[in-house]
């Protein structure tokens, strides 16, 4: 989604009420237009209602930034959970970084197992900036 998509302020509302309190701040990389070149923000939409999201970024939740392009802020309403829908958009994006030229693909996570259905493999972990250390995963697409 871009921001010249008449559902842009709309799907900003819809991150920043969200349950996951990273929502917040996805809203506001929207509100303040913080994708540059190829990074992107893709929703997730059933009967006209939006059920998820994830960002593609150069640069996620960690000093140290040693990886890219990241598959991130993933979610999925629990409205909507259950119906395979993180599945989709991981195929979407990866698609569309296929597009971009990528060969391969990270996702941070404190819950590995997830993505691990989807073809990920993990490689390392990062202390993100909150101090917590997350599991970094990558697919070569």
């Amino acid at each position: 989604m871009t921001p010249d998509n008449p559902l842009w302020e709309s799907a900003a509302d819809f991150a920043e009420n969200c349950s996951w309190i990273a929502g917040k701040h996805v809203a506001q990389m929207m509100r303040e237009n913080r994708f540059t070149d190829w990074e992107a923000i893709f929703f997730a939409m059933e009967d006209d209602r939006f059920a998820g999201y994830c960002t593609f970024l150069k640069e996620d939740y960690y000093p140290e930034n040693r990886y890219s392009p990241w598959i991130s802020s993933m979610f999925v309403d629990e409205a909507f959970r259950g119906r395979r829908i993180s599945g989709q958009m991981i195929d979407f994006v990866c698609g569309y970084a296929r597009e971009q030229g990528f060969g391969r693909v990270y996702i941070p996570t404190d819950t590995p197992r997830l993505y691990e259905r989807f073809g990920f493999t993990v490689i390392d972990s990062l202390t993100n900036y909150g101090g917590d250390i997350d599991q970094v995963l990558s697919k070569q697409i």
